[in-house]
């Protein structure tokens, strides 16, 4: 009796995290971000609903490099449709002149990022199209916030 019990509290709790868990649609992708920070974008999932996403974008004459550790979750009643939430870091790098230091030399950031967007994956093609918003906290060279990380992105998947 107390068998039958256990397997039946194990089945019904496994039974219980299948059903909540979100399935991984693909497993990398590569494409292009477009938004205030256009630039290049791979994202690849190392767990059923993790991600890492590599972000190297552009702007002020220069170059940002981010990454994120995103989760994924399935939006109920839409197939192939998920959205998403994470944190990062970044590290950028931008010339004499540029952005709001008309007169400084070249500043070197760092910082850390914020995610929440959503993505669909198209079932017939090997594409992904997401939009997200990143707001970015810097902490060294220029200690402020840009709340403009509004971007689309599309992907080239592999599964």
């Amino acid at each position: 009796m107390r068998r039958t019990f256990k397997f039946l509290l194990i089945s019904v709790v496994f039974a219980g995290v299948s059903l909540t868990a979100s399935a991984q649609l693909y497993d990398t992708g590569l494409g292009a971000r477009a938004g205030f920070f256009n630039g290049l974008t791979a994202k690849h999932f190392f767990q059923e609903n993790r991600a890492v996403e590599g972000i190297l974008s552009t702007r002020w004459n220069g170059f940002i490099i981010t990454g994120l550790y995103e989760i994924h979750n399935d939006i109920p009643d839409v197939e192939f449709l998920e959205w998403y939430y994470g944190a990062g870091a970044h590290i950028g790098f931008w010339g004499r002149g540029d952005y709001h230091h008309k007169n400084s030399d070249a500043q070197t950031i760092v910082g850390f990022d914020l995610v929440i967007g959503a993505e669909y994956v198209f079932e017939e093609f090997p594409v992904s199209i997401g939009i997200d918003w990143k707001p970015a906290f810097n902490v060294f060279g220029d200690f402020h916030w840009w709340g403009d990380g509004v971007a689309i992105s599309g992907r080239y998947t592999f599964r």
